[in-house]
C-alpha cells in the first residue's frame, strides 16, 4: 500500500476542486482538477478542460499513484464548472420556482387526462401516479420510476409527448 492509499477520506477531500499534478507508476504524469477521490480504491478522478469548453475526465487508480502535488486552488467559477460535470444536465437548468411550476403543470395535465396523481415526500416534490409510478424533479421521462416495466414505458411515452407539446 502506497502513501496515497494510506490517506484518509478527510485528507483526500482537501484535494477536491484543486489543480493537481499526479505522478503515477512508470513516471506517468497527469494534470487536472480533482473532481473526487474514491474512498475505497483511492482512485483519483481528474477533469481537464479543452479550448472548446468540453471537459474530459480521467481516472488514476489509487494503487498506481506515487505523488499528488497541488498546483492551484480552484476559484468559485472553477468549482461551478466542476460541479456541472457530475450534475445531470436538466437539474441545473431549473430554479425551485420553475420546478414547482413544472410539477403543477404536469399534475394538472395528468388530472385533465384522468390519470390519478398525487404528491409524496416531505416537500411533496415527487409525483405519484396511480400508486405504481413516481416522477422526480425535473419531471421528465428519465425521472420516472416503477417496478412495472409496461406502465413505466407507457408513462414515459406520455410524458415525452406532453413535454414535446410544451415546446
Amino acid at each position: 500500500m502506497n502513501d496515497w492509499q494510506r490517506k484518509s477520506p478527510l485528507d483526500w477531500e482537501t484535494y477536491v476542486n484543486k489543480l493537481v499534478k499526479v505522478v503515477a507508476v512508470e513516471k506517468h504524469e497527469y494534470e487536472g482538477w480533482v473532481l473526487t477521490v474514491d474512498p475505497v480504491s483511492a482512485t483519483i478522478v481528474l477533469a481537464t478542460f479543452l479550448e472548446n469548453e468540453k471537459g474530459s475526465v480521467s481516472f488514476i487508480m489509487g494503487h498506481a499513484i506515487q505523488e499528488v502535488k497541488i498546483l492551484q486552488e480552484g476559484d468559485s467559477d472553477m468549482k461551478q464548472r466542476l460541479a456541472r460535470i457530475s450534475a445531470p444536465e436538466e437539474s441545473q437548468a431549473y430554479s425551485p420556482e420553475e420546478l414547482e411550476k413544472r410539477k403543477t403543470a404536469l399534475k394538472t395535465w395528468l388530472e385533465t387526462n384522468h390519470i390519478p396523481v398525487g404528491e409524496q415526500g416531505e416537500q411533496g416534490r415527487t409525483l405519484s401516479v396511480a400508486g405504481v409510478l413516481t416522477i422526480e424533479p425535473p419531471y421528465s421521462p428519465e425521472q420516472c420510476s416503477s417496478t412495472n416495466e409496461i406502465i413505466l414505458s407507457r408513462m414515459q411515452g406520455l410524458l415525452q409527448g406532453y413535454l414535446d407539446q410544451q415546446r
